[in-house]
């Protein structure tokens, strides 16, 4: 499972060597295979033939990746979407409705997504801030199309896209992003919401959306880390109301869940990860320490979720996907990496307030 295979870039980097000695015909590949495998069990690499002589098929479990081998050269097409998560992810996420990945990014791929964040003047110019119900400000960035700079490669890459097109068992596309930026000190508390429960104003007639939070920071408990009620998108949608300037899940449900279901902190390291389904009810706290929170939140909706009416969000639009190694290529290119268009959400972002409209 996800929280004992390790750090995901860790494994890949391991595999990797593996993979370019078998696809030049070297010998040594197959016994680092041999290796990997502990002598052929199925924890490691695991190597069948196929039916075809010559053929050879190495499928790697925890990394739930599946690399295709035709004596010495790479079969499978650059387009052709690869395993990401094995069945027992697949079936926690469906169970819990939430699923962890440690270590999607590596350190220096997340030190430079923080950093052209952090120095992205476009980005705080952008910004919006919206009253959390207590006096606090909750302050994120969000933007529709995700582009070609750093923010576009890791919503784009095959180790993120794959994964949700293999939990929601359709082609996904860019919803939106955002990155939330959650100062020390200062950034205020999100209530307990389902995003479908404002996305559904939109036009999405089903719950066919996953979000993928990436911590560019430690998240902790002492800094308003998210938390999830396990289990809680089997609920269905429940009723929003506005919370401050929030849509807020109606409380006498969120109280009557929370003593059925386990509220689990999502404590993370810079560069894990949590993909969370539409329906699953979550929030944070206030951060009251001295460490800054900052996540990027990747949106996916199924292409069949094409939604029936236009909003500040987009329908379909196909997703150029990209090489996990794009997001470092283009991370440590000063020119390119901070490349998207933010989007006004004061002036667009229509979800939240029609519910006041609704209450009225």
């Amino acid at each position: 499972k996800a929280k004992n295979c390790g750090s995901f870039h860790e494994k890949n980097d391991q595999i990797r060597p593996l993979l370019q000695a078998v696809s030049e015909g070297s010998r040594v590949g197959w016994k680092l295979a041999r290796t990997l495998s502990g002598g052929g069990g199925r924890s490691g690499a695991q190597m069948r033939t196929g039916p075809v002589q010559g053929r050879a098929f190495f499928r790697v479990n925890k990394l739930s990746r599946v690399a295709r081998i035709v004596q010495g050269r790479r079969v499978s097409q650059p387009g052709d979407p690869m395993s990401v998560f094995n069945s027992d992810q697949i079936a926690e996420f469906h169970r819990d409705g939430y699923l962890f990945v440690r270590g999607l990014f590596s350190r220096e791929e997340i030190g430079l997504l923080g950093e052209t964040a952090r120095n992205d003047h476009a980005m705080d110019k952008s910004s919006s801030t919206m009253d959390d119900g207590k006096g606090n400000d909750v302050r994120l960035s969000l933007w529709n199309h995700p582009g070609d700079g750093i923010y576009g490669m890791v919503a784009r890459c095959r180790r993120v896209v794959d994964g949700v097109e293999q939990l929601l068992g359709d082609e996904v596309y860019h919803y939106h992003s955002k990155m939330i930026l959650k100062d020390a000190r200062v950034g205020g508390a999100w209530a307990w919401h389902q995003d479908y429960g404002y996305w559904y104003q939109n036009g999405l007639l089903f719950p066919d959306l996953v979000s993928v939070m990436v911590a560019v920071d430690d998240a902790t408990q002492e800094n308003g880390c998210l938390q999830v009620l396990k289990g809680s998108h089997k609920m269905g949608r429940i009723n929003h109301i506005l919370t401050g300037e929030q849509a807020g899940a109606e409380m006498e449900h969120v109280e009557e869940a929370r003593k059925r279901l386990e509220t689990v902190q999502c404590e993370m390291k810079a560069g894990d990860a949590l993909f969370f389904h539409s329906n699953t009810l979550h929030c944070s706290a206030a951060n009251n320490s001295d460490h800054a929170r900052w996540a990027l939140i990747c949106c996916y909706n199924t292409r069949s979720n094409n939604p029936f009416k236009e909003s500040h969000h987009p329908g379909y639009t196909p997703l150029s996907k990209v090489e996990d190694d794009m997001v470092l290529q283009v991370g440590r290119d000063d020119a390119k990496r901070s490349s998207v268009e933010f989007a006004n959400l004061v002036e667009e972002d229509k979800s939240a307030s029609s519910l006041a409209e609704k209450e009225a």
